[in-house]
């Protein structure tokens, strides 16, 4: 008896011993120093609320750029900054638009990305809508009405509730009686824009050529209080964004005859061609320092809010996560390096340059991590179309806690990237770059390019979740034995034409953007 309980104690220790082996001290020093430690409250609150959106050739993108390399330094890491080309240099400066007839109402609106100042002078003037008219002769009979008019070219929404609010309160019949108007005046104002013989980029520009006081649109986001707010295409007179509500009521003021008149007042500057970079850092490996593991995000974003979840929320994932590893890991096996990418939202035009300008760093790339769908606990992971990405991924995940990893969804072989983000600039060159999907928080309609993605829309709970796992990914990428498998798998037949997918081609970045 004694001989059997003997023997049990010395299984049970034995057991015991092996467990202990199969915890990791890197693994678990990343997990606390982020559960205890964390930084991203006090980085996103100076991202996000000191420095503000960071639209390409902006002081903001300037000044982000400073503030990343100050950190990186603090950290003890290495950064810089990689110009790559020029870009039209533009400040934003304030919005005052404002309803003074029937009634005084200041309205919810904005001018966009690069549009043009009125200086000191407020215009104001009436309002006219894009009629609907036979063809591209009787608008351009029309076009000479528009002087000195603010002219709509946006449809008016039969709605300003989005969809899940008609489904909660409505009707089945009321609901598809709202969706049915929908489609029939979006359909409506889509013909009216063709028979024009323009698109919804050179009627801007046509219209102020014809003399009109200033274009006026309303991108309405299907949701609460949210447009989405891009650039202007016009360069002497203002364009400006005018909130769906404030919109509609104009609009309806203007087909019942009421003849509104607003005020617009927008200052910006022009700063001229000023350089456009990518912020890059690295930890130097000590075994392989000529391959390489990268995290990637960009740094840029439009600038009708403050950029906090496009993709801010990707920045200081990857830079929260660089910390923690120059902290706990600070001799990998492979460099470690982040891509902070500028102009993405123009083309993927930073990382595309990266990709040109650094052939042998990507040639070496272990394994590239993306983040650009926001602020939610990533959910899935593809392997991108390589054959053998199963094999690593679920390696290198595998060391994950299993709150964070039994919560991902992976999809083997995937398919590569083919330009909705940064990774795709290093799958087109059959560089192993990877996407980390995030839970949608309802991102596509309430922050993706809306006035407001802000800081309050952040889960920190789910960016902890997100840095613990692409340091730890980062960590087993470069302690991997084995050099990631880059063969290609065979892509699927696509189904609408019949052909075999092909793999995405490399598209050169846009070294000059914005200048005539």
């Amino acid at each position: 008896m004694a001989s059997k309980l003997t023997l049990l104690v010395c299984l049970l220790l034995i057991a015991g011993g092996s467990v202990a082996q199969l915890k990791d001290s890197v693994v678990d020093n990343i997990v606390k120093e982020e559960t205890d430690h964390s930084q991203l409250r006090d980085l996103a609150h100076q991202l996000f609320d000191s420095i503000g959106p960071r639209l390409v050739g902006t002081p903001q993108m300037e000044q982000a750029r400073d503030w990343a390399l100050a950190k990186y330094q603090s950290w003890g890491i290495h950064a810089e900054a990689q110009n790559w080309g020029v870009w039209r240099g533009w400040e934003r400066g304030i919005s005052h638009i404002d309803m003074i007839s029937p009634r005084v109402r200041t309205l919810e609106a904005t001018q966009l990305a690069w549009c043009p100042s009125t200086g000191s002078k407020t215009i104001t003037a009436g309002l006219v809508i894009l009629p609907d008219l036979a063809d591209s002769a009787a608008y351009a009979a029309w076009m000479p009405s528009v002087k000195g008019k603010f002219v709509m070219v946006s449809v008016l929404q039969p709605t300003g509730r989005p969809d899940d609010n008609w489904q909660e309160f409505g009707t089945p019949e009321s609901f598809q009686k709202i969706k049915d108007r929908r489609k029939e005046m979006t359909d409506n104002w889509n013909a009216r824009i063709k028979k024009s013989g323009y698109t919804t980029r050179t009627l801007p520009v046509a219209l102020e050529k014809a003399g009109a006081a200033g274009v006026v649109s309303s991108y309405w986001s299907a949701g609460f209080g949210v447009d989405k707010i891009f650039g202007a295409y016009t360069k002497k007179i203002p364009s400006i964004d005018i909130m769906q509500e404030d919109y509609g009521m104009l609009y309806r003021l203007v087909e019942s005859g009421a003849d509104p008149k607003i005020s617009v007042h927008v200052e910006s500057k022009e700063r001229g061609p000023v350089p456009t970079f990518n912020v890059v850092a690295g930890i130097r490996g000590t075994e392989k320092p000529d391959e390489y593991v990268m995290l990637s995000a960009h740094f840029d974003s439009w600038d009708g809010g403050t950029g906090a979840t496009d993709n801010g929320t990707g920045t200081l994932m990857m830079m929260e996560a660089m910390r923690i590893l120059q902290q706990v890991y600070p001799h990998p096996k492979r460099t470690i390096l982040v891509g902070h990418w500028g102009s993405e939202e123009e083309g993927l035009n930073g990382s595309r340059a990266f990709v040109e300008d650094h052939p042998d760093t990507v040639g070496k790339l272990q394994a590239l991590f993306n983040q650009d769908n926001g602020t939610g606990r990533v959910e899935n992971m593809s392997g991108a179309g390589y054959l053998h990405a199963y094999e690593y991924l679920t390696h290198w995940l595998s060391k994950a806690p299993s709150n964070i990893r039994d919560s991902i969804k992976t999809t083997f072989p995937g398919a590569p990237g083919g330009g909705g983000s940064d990774f795709a600039s290093f799958d087109a060159v059959g560089a192993p770059g990877f996407s980390l999907g995030a839970l949608n928080w309802s991102y596509g309609t309430y922050t993706w390019h809306t006035n407001r993605d802000t800081y309050d829309k952040l889960v920190f709970d789910d960016l902890t979740n997100n840095v613990i796992l692409v340091a730890i990914l980062a960590y087993m990428a470069s302690e991997d034995a084995i050099r990631a498998s880059t063969e290609k798998a065979v892509l699927p037949i696509n189904t609408k034409t019949g052909e075999q997918t092909k793999w995405p081609i490399q598209v050169k970045a846009i070294r000059r953007g914005g200048l005539d």
